[in-house]
């Protein structure tokens, strides 16, 4: 019998473990182990892909935060305080984590590249309409538009990246896909408050990234290579039903632990992005004589945050890469290694932030450079421990748990808390909140993202005494439907 036209009970409750399965678990993977085990091997057209992805990414996260680099002028245009100024980024964040998990169905059944070139469309024309608004409630709506057109591309990426790769290739691509979004970030804050103080209004940093979009939207449609799903393992796994796919999932301990945990990450960068260059500005302008702008702020946060995603997303996959070769639980617990050193470098940052002119900054380095660590090695586990025809799939409830949980609430919770405590530290209910009370205020709520950091590095901890365990069921799973030579 073709093994092709064999449908496999995937279920990892039900995968039985044989010696016959375990031979042919050995020849796939040293099978696959030839293949592209080199990035000598790669052929242009997929070092193309991966490039057209990575710059999507890239400006995918340049867009997301360019409203931050400028929130100080979005508040002052539409007279609004720091909770309504938190949730411009939470309905963004909604809408995404909402749409994502249809993209996902989508993206394991349909053509990934059509699916992908509309949402790049889509978030690419609202982003620049909505540039236009003039009035809170619009705008606010239109940043929702650009979470759906966002939610086709990030669901689907990754897997297409893992169809082309395996192994450590696949790693060190994944490292550059992820790479973009550290890097992304920071030149959101760098375009958003430069382009917008050059051109005097701050809506023309968001006319940036549509103009990219547009190019990008050609070569995913043009040149962008999109393989059969399952392709670098040669698996032959079929796609079971929606309801199937979502039971395996919620019953893969590696993948939903995994997810518990980069949803504290999300939480965490979702806070830390938006409300960093605010709290760092309040707090060097209770310092005598100190001149700092809250565009220069902005500028130097935006390029810290760039400069530890480039160094911090290869340094995890290189860790990642040759610790995983001599100890299978590597991953999980280097993700909750970078954690638990993020935790506390974050919290002395905002303690030092009133009173020390660069240590804020230093620290906040080592913080995200520390957080940074995750994202490729986070990425690469979700595939591998989740059958091919799945990954969209789970990609997407990835996606929808880790926002829904993390940054969708992240940023509009801390403005909250914020705009609470200034009427708990002014002296009369009465008052308008002075500077020193603005800080403190906006201090003590970000303090929660260092519980969270620690939190989610105990999950990730908790992940490694499965990751060995489910990746093994995947790659047996793979190995009975694949054809062995």
């Amino acid at each position: 019998m073709d093994p092709r036209g064999i449908t496999p009970n995937t279920s990892n409750q039900q995968l039985v473990i044989n010696g016959d399965n375990d031979s042919a678990t050995a020849l796939l993977q040293e099978k696959q182990a030839r293949r592209h085990n080199s990035l000598r091997e790669v052929t242009f057209s997929q070092y193309m892909t991966v490039s057209i992805l990575c710059f999507v990414n890239l400006i995918n996260y340049m867009d997301r935060l360019t409203i931050a680099g400028v929130l100080n002028n979005v508040k002052t245009e539409f007279e609004i305080g720091d909770g309504k100024a938190g949730f411009l980024q939470t309905v963004f964040v909604v809408a995404y984590m909402l749409f994502a998990p249809i993209f996902g169905y989508l993206g394991d059944r349909y053509s990934r590249r059509v699916i992908m070139a509309s949402g790049v469309a889509l978030w690419s024309l609202t982003t620049f309409f909505g540039s236009f608004l003039h009035d809170y409630e619009s705008f606010a709506f239109f940043r929702g538009l650009v979470g759906i057109g966002e939610a086709s591309y990030s669901t689907i990426a990754p897997t297409i990246i893992s169809d082309l790769f395996v192994g450590d290739v696949r790693s060190k691509m994944l490292a550059f896909f992820y790479f973009a979004i550290p890097v992304g970030s920071g030149l959101g804050y760098i375009v958003g408050s430069v382009v917008g103080a050059a051109l005097g209004n701050w809506r023309y940093g968001l006319r940036v990234t549509p103009f990219f979009g547009a190019i990008a939207v050609a070569l995913i449609i043009w040149v962008m290579e999109d393989p059969e799903r399952g392709a670098s393992e040669e698996s032959h796994i079929k796609p079971t039903s929606y309801k199937d796919d979502l039971r395996a999932l919620i019953k893969n301990p590696s993948f939903m632990l995994s997810t518990i945990a980069f949803t504290c990450v999300a939480f965490v960068t979702g806070a830390l992005t938006w409300w960093g260059p605010q709290v760092i500005y309040l707090g060097l302008g209770l310092q005598p004589g100190n001149e700092f702008s809250f565009e220069r702020v902005s500028l130097t946060f935006g390029a810290i945050t760039m400069v530890s995603g480039m160094l911090g997303v290869p340094l995890g996959a290189w860790l990642g890469a040759g610790l995983q070769k001599r100890w299978g639980r590597a991953h999980p617990l280097l993700c909750g290694a970078g954690l638990l050193l993020s935790a506390p470098a974050v919290a002395l940052a905002l303690l030092l932030t009133e009173g020390y002119m660069y240590a804020p900054f230093a620290l906040i380095f080592i913080g995200e450079l520390a957080i940074n660590i995750n994202w490729a090695i986070v990425a690469d586990m979700s595939l591998y421990v989740v059958i091919p025809p799945r990954r969209s799939t789970a990609e997407a409830f990835q996606i929808l748990i880790s926002h829904m949980f993390g940054d969708a609430g992240s940023p509009y919770l801390v403005g909250v808390i914020s705009e609470s405590l200034k009427s708990y530290l002014m002296p009369s209910p009465d008052d308008l909140p002075s500077k020193s009370v603005e800080f403190r205020a906006l201090q003590y709520a970000l303090f929660i993202t260092c519980f969270v950091e620690v939190l989610g590095g105990i999950f990730f901890l908790i992940t490694s005494a499965y990751i060995v365990r489910d990746k093994l069921k995947v790659d047996r799973a793979i190995a009975a439907t694949s054809k062995i030579v």
